[in-house]
């Protein structure tokens, strides 16, 4: 099971850190982002799988592929962001972990405009105008 193997690398990862941080506080830090970045790796293939049969979800039940796009994107900015400052967290700086969150809401603010027009509009055009 994959998740073992994750949570292995991760317990591994955490004792060296503890032990290495001590001396060299500079190389637990890099070794804990590049745990980091090494289980983000290992996962992202998996995200390849579940965007395809989406994909696929949405061809079937005729919804215009770029509404499935910029939610992916959303998706996509929504972990990114997370992942970025926890790691930025991880060093120390909250007050720019802070700034990164802040920054992916407003990229996801901006990519969801679209969308939520489109919701309107459909609104707008089942309610019965005038008196």
């Amino acid at each position: 099971m994959e998740i073992i193997q994750i949570v292995g690398l991760g317990l591994v990862s955490t004792v060296l850190v503890l032990v290495v941080r001590e001396q060299k506080p500079m190389f637990a830090f890099l070794l804990a982002a590049f745990t980091g970045l090494f289980i983000f790796l290992f996962v992202i293939g998996k995200i390849e799988t579940v965007i395809g049969v989406l994909e696929q979800l949405a061809d079937r039940s005729g919804i215009p592929s770029i509404y499935l796009k910029t939610v992916l994107k959303i998706i996509g900015i929504a972990y990114i962001a997370e992942f970025g400052s926890q790691i930025v967290r991880d060093a120390g700086q909250e007050s720019i972990a802070s700034k990164i969150e802040f920054a992916g809401k407003i990229l996801i603010l901006v990519l969801a405009v679209p969308i939520i027009s489109v919701i309107v509009e459909t609104v707008l055009g089942l309610l019965p105008m005038g008196s």
